[in-house]
């Protein structure tokens, strides 16, 4: 019998939603400043009021349904999937009110985008967008991509039993230190540490092609935030095209792998562990995948003539590559030259990159490596069951922070998240085939949407049909969620309407 939920259920929803949503306040003050100090008044005010906006939400809510209680599994699955999209709605409020959004509903997908750390874009008239709106653009993947909820425990939620449940809903399930509240906090120093450094690289690159000090640094920002968190905004239409610059690319290349690695992975080499780097399946697959995939794109383009020379495929072919498979979206040519110049094959294989993503507990969106790892692993040992005698046992390890012997439940697991990646990547495909797109456009835009990568061949654009837009944000949503707490709110609803007390 499915019990209905009680007024208390939904306090302590409201309650802990409202805890976590008050972070958001407090970081539109930070493109306000940058608005003051930029000159852009207008667009410091914007900020000042949906920062009011979200503060007197929060504590309304805050009030309304204060509660001592903890939370429970339902309730921490709940909590998060409702907090994306509140999100979603209040860091819209700023950019909707720049003017460069044709609707809410295309600044509502701008923000979902950025959370998600997508980067699909329907922004208008970027160039001349505020500089203020433009960091809120690009602290969206910032927040997003460590996570929401990393940002409540690290500073609002302290304590609570209920904490590990609001961080696995957030389709994180590995602790760094013993204590989730620390590894919250150790997220966010590892974060702070590689955006001083990588926003100091990428300055000093900007200055040296010829950038003002002010705008190179404030593009090195930006372009740090969207690259490490694999979200792949930039501050100019272009998007990294606009730099025509080798070195610009080879430091956005290196920043788009760090991204896209576990942050249990980043905490091993900061303690010394450096031999993680080669024994983790994870790391092991990613690199066999890319370079798969590159070769074949590389062999494929060269013979057509399309690209030659080693310069030019690692521009153009290794880059998009790399920037697919950490599902970061950042790009070098126009989107349509997806279509023109690198053909269905070409196109396909950088959706196989986008599908299969990066590696779990990291900013990446995709599958994962670990997920392809183990059904790989799995299906091995199938195999061997097969070829050794019937009494033989057969046992099959996987090296991910330590051994693990591979149990039929972790396989379980890995092909089911897989399977609702694929009917996710379907979903967005068969929207955008009915809606009036071809197959391979929709299968490209719907997988770069669902794997939360930011690549587009064209489709993302503001001419799509609403509808489209709407999917396309549902998509981006359960995929950086990774469906359990999608789910989960799935269920608080229909409990709620045929439940029995």
């Amino acid at each position: 019998m499915v019990l209905k939920p009680t007024i208390e259920d939904i306090k302590i929803i409201g309650y802990y939603l409202s805890r976590i949503i008050v972070g958001l306040s407090f970081a539109m003050i930070f493109p306000a400043i940058i608005g003051i100090i930029f000159g852009e008044e207008d667009a410091a005010l914007d900020f000042l009021i949906a920062a009011a906006i979200t503060m007197i939400f929060t504590s309304i809510l805050g009030r309304i349904c204060r509660t001592r209680k903890d939370l429970d599994w339902m309730h921490g699955m709940v909590v998060i999937s409702v907090s994306w999209l509140a999100a979603m709605a209040l860091n819209a409020i700023p950019l909707y009110a720049s003017g460069h959004y044709m609707s809410f509903l295309d600044a509502c997908f701008e923000t979902m985008s950025g959370l998600t750390t997508t980067g699909l874009s329907l922004v208008q008239d970027l160039d001349h967008l505020s500089h203020a709106h433009n960091l809120w653009r690009h602290l969206g993947p910032f927040i997003g991509g460590q996570g929401i909820a990393i940002i409540a425990l690290t500073f609002f939620i302290k304590g609570t039993a209920g904490a590990f449940r609001i961080y696995v809903g957030e389709a994180r399930d590995e602790r760094l230190l013993p204590n989730v509240i620390h590894t919250a906090r150790f997220i966010w120093k590892v974060s702070f540490v590689y955006l001083t450094l990588g926003t100091l690289i990428l300055g000093i690159a900007g200055i040296s092609l010829g950038l003002s000090p002010m705008s190179s640094f404030f593009h090195a920002v930006c372009l740090f935030m969207a690259g490490f968190d694999t979200a792949g905004f930039a501050p100019q239409s272009q998007n990294i095209l606009y730099y025509h610059s080798v070195a610009f690319e080879a430091i956005t290349i290196v920043f788009m792998i760090l991204g896209t690695f576990n942050f249990n992975l980043h905490y091993q080499i900061w303690i010394g562990n450096f031999k993680e780097l080669y024994k983790n399946i994870e790391v092991r697959a990613f690199f066999i995948s890319m370079t798969l995939v590159f070769l074949v794109v590389a062999v494929l383009l060269s013979y057509s003539g399309i690209y030659s020379g080693a310069i030019i495929i690692f521009r153009k072919i290794f880059y998009h590559i790399a920037s697919a498979h950490t599902t970061t979206g950042y790009m070098t040519i126009y989107a349509k030259q997806f279509i023109t110049d690198w053909g269905g094959l070409g196109m396909l294989m950088v959706i196989c990159a986008m599908a299969l993503g990066g590696c779990i507990c990291s900013t990446a969106g995709g599958i994962k490596m670990l997920r392809i790892g183990i059904i790989f692993k799995a299906f091995w040992q199938d195999v061997k069951r097969i070829t050794q005698p019937k009494d033989a046992i057969i046992s099959q390890k996987f090296h991910h922070i330590k051994d693990i012997v591979l149990s039929d439940q972790q396989a379980r697991a890995a092909i089911m998240i897989t399977v609702s990646y694929i009917v996710l990547y379907l979903f967005g495909t068969i929207a955008g085939m009915i809606l009036g797109y071809p197959l391979l456009d929709s299968l490209f835009e719907s997988t770069s949407a669902a794997a939360n990568v930011g690549l587009s061949c064209g489709v993302t654009d503001v001419s799509m049909p609403a509808a489209l837009k709407m999917v396309y944000i549902i998509q981006m949503w359960m995929g950086r969620l990774e469906f359990m707490s999608v789910f989960a709110l799935a269920g608080f609803f229909i409990a709620a309407l045929k439940g029995k007390r």
